[in-house]
């Protein structure tokens, strides 16, 4: 399958082919101007990209980065990428160029407190690739990034992984937060593409892992990986969780995640719902838990590269479908290619036409 192909204008414009998010539910495919390669910077020709739950919240209009004024219409959108450097700008190392690639979503402005201690990822002037100030992302032919945001993809590391490499950071994030030991027992709420690498992962760790969701699919698909149990909320056991991971949009789990964990024990909150959820601290003080919240995949990165390339966790079962950007829209209402696996996630091919 051939790269990018440059295409000019009448105007003599070089253009890609890009998906437009123009407001809640109006999009399109069109034709954009190219990017180039600015200093220290660098272009990449995209080969996969993973449809997001995010990108399903801006479809709908429902993200609150919309409401806080941190994004706009249009946007293009993409945040779970891989592709190879086609240009590379001044001051760029040569040997970038041809390289296999994914990179970090979370863009700090490189001179504030945070980003000076480390913790880019909660920059308060961030950009987001395809989420936050409009950064373009990588529903297109073609990406521009700052090198420093590269994160280089060994052989071992194929196409669909390291288009799992941006969700597969964040689930490592949780399981560390976890705190896991071998033989400790956790149960993962939503059994989403987050969920179910947060099982995998801490699976590979040699951790009991459960699963509970709502959805008869989804929870049929979760059967199909080996995990110890997976349940609807009726009929999880009661026995005791030493740590409670909740990767669900529901506002009610959160509670509940607290509820259900052992004294003493840890709640990572991952996922995020679309309206407020409300804990009480009194319970998690008179429980002694640890609650952590994970907002991206940013140190997670080059953890999972390497789970991936070891061959430790193979998450390319989760991908139900491969299809090309005329395609995006409909699966952004929550339709499924003709022909889709049972998985949670869609990835996205620029170079089908």
């Amino acid at each position: 399958m051939v790269g990018f192909v440059a295409r000019r204008t009448t105007r003599g414009e070089i253009v890609m082919r890009a998906f437009v998010l123009a407001g809640p539910r109006e999009f399109e495919v069109q034709d954009v101007p190219a990017p180039v390669a600015t200093p220290g910077g660098v272009v990449i020709d995209v080969q996969r990209v993973g449809v997001c739950g995010t990108d399903v919240e801006f479809f709908t209009g429902e993200m609150q980065y919309l409401h806080e004024g941190h994004a706009r219409f249009p946007m293009r959108l993409g945040h779970e990428w891989m592709g190879t450097v086609s240009a590379v700008g001044e001051g760029v190392d040569g040997a970038w160029l041809g390289r296999r690639v994914t990179g970090d979503t979370m863009l700090g402005c490189g001179v504030c407190r945070r980003c000076l201690q480390g913790n880019q990822h909660v920059c308060e002037f961030r950009k987001e690739v395809g989420i936050r100030d409009n950064f373009p992302g990588a529903l297109a032919e073609q990406l521009a990034m700052p090198v420093t945001a590269l994160h280089a993809l060994p052989d071992s590391v194929d196409d669909v992984l390291g288009a799992l490499v941006e969700p597969g950071g964040n689930a490592l994030r949780s399981v560390r937060a976890a705190d896991l030991q071998p033989g400790n027992r956790a149960l993962v709420l939503g059994p989403g593409t987050i969920g179910l690498l947060v099982g995998m992962i801490a699976g590979s760790q040699g951790a009991e892992v459960h699963l509970m969701g709502r959805s008869p699919r989804s929870l049929d698909f979760a059967r199909t990986l080996g995990f110890d149990g997976v349940w609807t909320e009726d009929e999880l056991p009661d026995v005791p969780w030493d740590a409670v991971i909740d990767a669900s949009n529901s506002p009610s789990l959160p509670a509940k995640a607290l509820e259900l964990v052992e004294p003493a024990g840890r709640v990572v909150y991952v996922g995020l719902a679309g309206s407020h959820s409300l804990i009480d601290t009194r319970t998690m003080a008179l429980k002694d838990v640890t609650a952590v919240g994970i907002l991206s995949a940013s140190p997670g990165l080059a953890g999972t590269i390497d789970l991936y390339a070891s061959g430790a966790v193979d998450p390319r079962s989760l991908v139900a479908a491969v299809a090309g950007l005329d395609a995006v829209g409909s699966i952004l209402a929550g339709d499924r290619p003709v022909g889709s696996g049972a998985g949670p996630k869609m990835h996205i091919d620029p170079r089908i036409v």
